[in-house]
Formats: C-alpha cells, sequence, structure tokens
C-alpha cells in the first residue's frame, strides 16, 4: 500500500496512464499532479486553473493530459514539459473531459448540459449533442452517454445510439463500462444499476443498494465485480449476477428498476444465507459472510400482507397471505403449489418454519399452523392478550413471540398435525439465542439494537437509518435487518456480545 501526498484538498478526479505507470489527479486545490507509480513521488504539478479541477484525461499516446475545471476552461498540458497547450473555453463549468483510448487525438468533453469533440489542438471537430455524464469503454469502440432521462450507448465516431437505458431519477454520479464491452454501470445518488449492452432486454441486470449517501465514483475490477466509492468514507465491492452454482437462477426481465420496502428478511445462517422479500414482489439471497446478492428473481406477490421465503434442498419456496389465502410458491417449477384458508385481514406476521414443514400465521388474535407440502392444519392456539407484537423467532416445529407483561417470551410447538400444540417454557438455557431480542422487533423504533433480556441492557445499537426498519431476524450470532429503502444490514454479532 502506498499513500500519495501532495494536494492540499480533495481530489476530484484520478486516471491512470495506458501502461499504469503514470497516475494523474485533479483537485479542489485547482491543481493537476503527475504521480510515479513506481515512487509514489510527484513528477510534475500544473497550475493555471482558477477554480477547482473536475475532471482528468491522458491521452492515448500518454503526450497529453486534459484537464476539465469549474473555470468553465478545458486545458491541454505537454505532459513531458507541463506546459499548457490549449485552453478551450466553454459557456458552463467543465464535468467532464475523456481522452479516446484509440485515438490520441481525439477528445470528448461535457459542459452545460452538451457533449463536444475536440482534436488535440483545442479544434471542435463535430457538432455539439445533449447529454452530461461521459465515459469511453476501454477499448474506445463504446462511449456512454447520460442524456436525461436515458443512459446511451454510442459509437464514438457516428454517434449512432447503440442501446439505450432509462433511470428512474435525475442525479446520476457517474457511469462506466466493463473490460469485455458487455456490461454498463451507472451510480444514480446511492444506487448503482447494471445492464447488459448486449441483451435486448431494457430492465436492468443488477441494482445495488449499501452507500448512505451519494457516490463519488465507480470502476469495473473485472468482467463481472465492480467497485464504488462514496462521500460515507466507505469502498464496496460488488459481484454482478447469480452464482453459478446457486440453485436458484436470476430473472432480470422481471427485476424492478429499485429496490422496494423490505416486507421480511430469513436468515438461514447454516446456508451461509440471508432472504429479502419485497414489496415489490422481488426475492434477493444474500451472502452472509461477503454481503454480496447472489441471485434476485420475481415471484407473483406483489402488495402482499405478509411473506416469508426460503431455501430447503435446492427449491426455493415462498409463502405470502393475500385476500384470505395462503399460497405457496415453488421458483424452480415457477408455479402455485397450493392454497390455503385463514383468517379473515388483517393479519400482523407469516412464518415458515426452522425445519421449512411448516407455516405459522398470527392474526385475530391466533397462531395457526399448516403443513407447507400439503396444506394441512397443524393447530392453532389462541393468544390471549389485547396486543400481540410479529413472530418473533422460528425453530424446527416451535414458533415463539414476546407478549405483553406479565407473560413475556411464550412458545408452542405444533409437531404433531391434528393435536393441540404444546406450550413450551423459555429458558436461556434452550433458547439462549432469545437472550439477546429486544428492540430489534420494534418495527417502529428508529434506532432498533439487541438487548439483553436478563440485564436489560442494551448491547447493541444499531446505528439511526435514512428509512424505517421494517424486519429483523436474529440467531444469536448472525443479525439481519430489513429496511423500508429496500437496503438489507447483515451483521456477525459474536465480538460484540462477548
Amino acid at each position: 500500500m502506498a499513500i500519495l501526498s501532495g494536494h492540499t484538498d480533495t481530489v476530484r478526479s484520478l486516471v491512470f496512464s495506458p501502461d499504469g505507470t503514470l497516475l494523474v489527479s485533479g483537485s479542489k486545490d485547482k491543481t493537476i499532479k503527475l504521480w510515479d507509480m513506481q515512487t509514489g513521488g510527484v513528477i510534475k504539478t500544473f497550475q493555471g486553473h482558477t477554480d477547482k479541477v473536475n475532471s482528468v484525461s491522458i491521452s492515448a499516446d500518454c503526450t497529453t493530459i486534459a484537464s476539465g475545471s469549474r473555470d468553465q476552461t478545458i486545458k491541454l498540458w505537454n505532459i513531458q514539459t507541463g506546459e499548457l497547450h490549449h485552453t478551450i473555453k466553454q459557456r458552463g463549468m467543465v464535468k467532464y473531459v475523456c481522452c479516446s483510448p484509440l485515438d490520441p487525438k481525439l477528445l470528448i468533453s461535457s459542459s452545460n448540459g452538451k457533449i463536444c469533440q475536440w482534436n488535440i489542438d483545442g479544434q471542435k471537430i463535430a457538432s455539439e449533442s445533449d447529454g452530461s455524464h461521459i465515459a469511453f469503454s476501454l477499448d474506445g469502440t463504446q462511449l456512454i452517454v447520460w442524456n436525461e432521462p436515458d443512459v446511451e450507448v454510442q459509437n464514438p465516431d457516428s454517434r449512432a445510439i447503440v442501446a439505450k437505458f432509462s433511470i428512474p431519477t435525475q442525479s446520476i454520479k457517474c457511469c462506466c463500462v466493463s473490460p469485455d464491452n458487455r456490461l454498463v454501470a451507472v451510480a444514480d445518488d446511492r444506487t448503482i444499476y447494471v445492464w447488459d449492452i448486449t441483451s435486448s432486454n431494457s430492465h436492468p441486470l443488477d441494482a445495488f443498494i449499501g452507500h448512505t449517501i451519494p457516490i463519488t465514483s465507480l470502476a469495473f475490477s473485472s468482467p463481472s465485480s465492480l467497485i464504488s466509492t462514496s462521500y460515507d468514507k466507505s469502498v464496496k465491492f460488488w459481484q454482478i449476477g447469480a452464482s453459478p452454482t446457486d440453485p436458484v437462477p436470476a430473472n432480470p426481465r422481471s427485476t424492478s428498476l429499485t429496490l422496494a420496502p423490505v416486507k421480511s428478511i430469513t436468515l438461514q445462517a447454516s446456508d451461509g444465507i440471508a432472504i429479502s422479500s419485497h414489496s415489490d414482489g422481488v426475492v434477493r439471497i444474500w451472502d452472509i459472510s461477503t454481503g454480496s446478492c447472489n441471485a434476485s428473481f420475481q415471484i407473483q406477490a406483489k402488495d402482499v400482507q405478509g411473506i416469508d421465503s426460503c431455501l430447503t434442498d435446492g427449491r426455493f419456496i415462498s409463502v405470502w397471505y393475500k385476500d384470505g389465502e395462503i399460497c405457496v410458491w415453488d421458483a424452480e417449477k415457477g408455479e402455485l403449489l397450493r392454497t390455503m384458508n385463514t383468517f379473515s385481514p388483517p393479519i400482523e406476521d407469516l412464518r415458515i418454519s426452522g425445519d421449512r414443514s411448516q407455516v405459522f400465521c398470527l392474526g385475530s388474535g391466533y397462531i395457526q399452523a399448516w403443513s407447507l407440502w400439503t396444506g394441512e392444519v397443524a393447530g392453532q392456539v389462541r393468544i390471549n392478550c389485547t396486543y400481540a407484537g410479529p413472530i418473533l423467532a422460528v425453530d424446527s416445529l416451535g414458533v415463539w413471540m414476546d407478549l405483553p407483561a406479565p407473560k413475556g417470551i411464550q412458545g408452542w410447538d405444533f409437531g404433531v398435525i391434528g393435536s393441540s400444540p404444546v406450550e413450551l417454557s423459555y429458558t436461556s438455557q434452550n433458547r439462549p439465542h432469545l437472550d439477546f431480542i429486544g428492540g430489534i422487533r420494534e418495527v417502529r423504533s428508529p434506532l432498533p439494537g439487541i438487548q439483553d433480556t436478563v440485564t436489560k441492557k442494551v448491547v447493541l445499537q444499531l446505528p439511526s437509518r435514512l428509512a424505517r426498519c421494517s424486519d429483523a431476524q436474529w440467531d444469536g450470532q448472525y443479525l439481519v435487518v430489513g429496511y423500508d429503502s429496500g437496503e438489507v444490514l447483515i451483521l456477525e454479532c459474536n465480538h460484540v456480545l462477548s
């Protein structure tokens, strides 16, 4: 690792030379610096802009540096002597400058909502066109232009549109092309969208949410992985598409453009995954060790009152409640397996048992259980209190709830179909993961956390989020939380609770 020191204010733009031996940086301190990547030292400092430098680029033959500034100029510098060759005046601040990776004499700039092409002598060589953010592919055969509200893939010479994708808002921050020219990634405020240029499908292949404030830069580290940086001072790594060993195929044609609110979270720590079910019927599978999304796909469960999903024996099963019926969906077959009639609305929660054999439904003062695979009623128990919160936890054939005082934590075993449920007694020995549950299911609490129910001390307080916590699951080691923003938080808590 090396730390390059020299600028006196924020660095706004970085670019490597084609051979990787040089680095150029542009800063809010109004200067451009050329760095030797072998020594980490500054070779030259270029001074001449009167306001912050927004963008820098190096020509394909490594003879010229182009810089764009808030001072409404593009400046072209001799990389050997440091002399200023030309100054190109603009009608507004220059957001981006890009030298062609193929043609050392071609430069493209973005200023005042217009895209212009220049030669290395500072002469305009084509008429202006509409557009803001721009990026070349590595081989120079494609140009990415944001022409609000669309992202266009263009031929740099003819400016013919090869592909076009729409984005939901007007706050695009940056864009880039994968090394194999197949994917386009765009950062729109805090969200990253990825499209397949070679596909006729206009929906994004993937959408990533994780940064808490706007993204500042975006780059492909391989044909299927991305790196992003943000004003939240984090660097995040993203894996695009489903794992080839994942039994659940992604369905990008029906994946929403943005992540809808999380309706439920399922934690399957033994399988290394968490599953988020969203209000628009999109389900996502998360790797709890890396935080990456392994797969996303659509089920027929939009705007339902309760939903839960599980992965069992290589089959992905989703269960939801709507209009008085519980529906069981097999994603592998892409079909509805069965429906079960249950309570009249409203219901408060729905969960699949820990052994993936039963479905629990809470509503109208009852917990009712069904066989997941036959639809047969497994049992029913009445909750004798005016208020019962959502189902707290499930394990094998048991379901647990946190009832109002003086009842506290209470559980029932629905193990024998047709027989009365057996009431379970809570002890920290046989239910250790319930020692730390206070607050994580308080869905209206802006600051959910984990509380030791013996000492009543909060041992982990989650930071304030921009959206409301909609669901959480906890097994004593991992805590997964879903938010109305569509974000999923995964915490490994052993080191905290020790």
